[in-house]
């Protein structure tokens, strides 16, 4: 097909006579300001990559590993706690598998225990997902948890390297 890749798009109740004209596409849909035309229904791209499909940004502030450890929060308002589990860790936040997360922008108290180490910090729930998890957002870390943060992470990065290969 020379090049010519065909995407599905749904046209909804658009005349036929329509479809096989050129079609005004916005500029976020062609990145490098290709040929594009609709035949029968199909959006057909012509000269750009295939990488140029799809653009990731990805908006974490450091890099994320899966990380597995026993978990509290505490909700300090109604002295409410939550038994949970850490999924994946970073520098600046966790993931907490739990069924029933308190709601988006509740602020907590996190506290985790890994081997002999702990961690604890003043924390934010950024999303919430019902029974799955929430993400955190951590706000005040003390220098000693600070530490036990880093050790944790760089232990997941080794073990990340050596999955990888």
């Amino acid at each position: 097909m020379d090049g010519t890749r065909r995407k599905k798009l749904e046209f909804g109740l658009v005349p036929r006579a329509r479809m096989r004209r050129k079609v005004s596409v916005p500029k976020w849909l062609r990145p490098y300001g290709d040929e594009i035309q609709s035949i029968r229904g199909t959006i057909v791209v012509r000269g750009s990559p295939p990488e140029a499909d799809i653009a990731y940004l990805e908006k974490r502030r450091s890099p994320r590993y899966s990380f597995i450890a026993s978990a509290e929060l505490i909700e300090e308002k109604a002295d409410v706690r939550i038994a949970s589990r850490v999924s994946e860790l970073s520098l600046h936040g966790c993931y907490l598998d739990m069924m029933n997360p308190f709601p988006t922008g509740t602020m907590v108290m996190v506290k985790i225990a890994a081997g002999d180490a702990f961690f604890e910090a003043k924390s934010k729930i950024i999303y919430s997902q019902p029974n799955m998890g929430a993400g955190v957002g951590f706000l005040e870390v003390g220098p000693d948890s600070q530490a036990a943060l880093e050790r944790w992470l760089d232990g997941a990065e080794k073990d990340q390297q050596k999955q990888a290969g």
